[in-house]
C-alpha cells in the first residue's frame, strides 16, 4: 500500500506540473490577444510587436506541454479519467497555440492599419473581442475546475460570436462600396474579425474537451440544445 500511494503520489505531482503549464500558457495567451487587440484600437505598435514576440515563448511551451504529457503516459499509464485529463491537457495546449498565432495574426494587421488615418469601423472590433475573450476565459476555468455544466455553457455561445463576425463583414462590405479608397483597411479588418471568430472555435473546443475530461461525455458536433442540457 505504501508503494501505491507513493507512485500515485508521483502521478499526481506530475499532472499538476503539467496544468500549471497549461495555465501558465493560457495567461501568456490572453495576455498576447489583450496586447494585439489594445494595439489595433489604441493605435499602438509597441503592444502589436509585444503580442507578436510573445508567441516564441507560447510556442515553447507548447513543446513542454507535449513533452511532460508523452513522458506521463508512458511512466504512469494512466486510464479511465486520470488518462482523459491528461489528453485533455495536452489538446488544451494545442488550441492555446493556435490562438496565440490568432493574436499575431491580429497584431501584425493592426500594425498595418496604425500606419493609416484611423477607420472607425475599428470600433466594431471591440464587442467581438469581448465575446471571444469571455468564452475563452470560461473555457479555462471549466478544464481547471472540471466544471461540466460551465463547460456546456460555452459551446452554444460561440453562435452569437459567428453572428458577431457576419454582422461585421456585411457593415465593413457596405463600406468599402462607399469608399473604395479604404479597401484595403476595410479588408484588414474584415481579416482581423474573422481572426477572433477562430479564438471563439479554439475556445469551442476547449470547452468540449473540458466536458469529455471531467464527464467522459463528447458533445462534439451537437446541436447547441443537446450541448447545453
Amino acid at each position: 500500500m505504501i508503494a501505491q500511494r507513493h507512485i500515485l503520489g508521483t502521478f499526481d505531482e506530475a499532472l499538476a506540473s503539467l496544468r500549471n503549464n497549461v495555465l501558465m500558457m493560457a495567461g501568456l495567451t490572453e495576455r498576447s490577444l489583450d496586447r494585439a487587440i489594445k494595439g489595433l484600437l489604441e493605435r499602438d505598435d509597441d503592444l502589436c510587436a509585444n503580442a507578436i514576440a510573445d508567441d516564441e515563448e507560447i510556442d515553447q511551451l507548447e513543446k513542454q506541454i507535449d513533452k511532460e504529457g508523452v513522458d506521463v503516459l508512458l511512466r504512469f499509464q494512466p486510464v479511465a479519467s486520470d488518462l482523459r485529463r491528461v489528453v485533455a491537457a495536452m489538446k488544451l495546449s494545442s488550441n492555446l497555440e493556435r490562438m496565440a498565432d490568432q493574436a499575431v495574426n491580429i497584431a501584425r494587421k493592426a500594425r498595418k492599419l496604425n500606419q493609416h488615418p484611423k477607420l472607425k469601423e475599428v470600433e466594431l472590433i471591440a464587442p467581438m473581442y469581448a465575446q471571444a475573450l469571455s468564452m475563452f476565459k470560461d473555457s479555462v476555468d471549466a478544464f481547471v475546475r472540471e466544471d461540466v455544466e460551465l463547460g456546456r455553457a460555452v459551446v452554444p455561445r460561440d453562435e452569437k460570436l459567428d453572428e458577431l463576425n457576419r454582422s461585421v463583414s456585411r457593415r465593413l462590405i457596405e463600406r468599402m462600396a462607399q469608399d473604395p479608397d479604404q479597401l484595403r483597411g476595410y479588408l484588414n479588418l474584415m481579416f482581423i474579425s474573422r481572426h477572433l471568430e477562430r479564438v471563439g472555435d479554439h475556445a469551442t473546443n476547449i470547452a468540449e474537451d473540458a466536458v469529455y475530461a471531467a464527464a467522459a461525455e463528447d458533445i462534439r458536433h451537437q446541436s447547441f440544445i443537446e450541448a447545453a442540457k
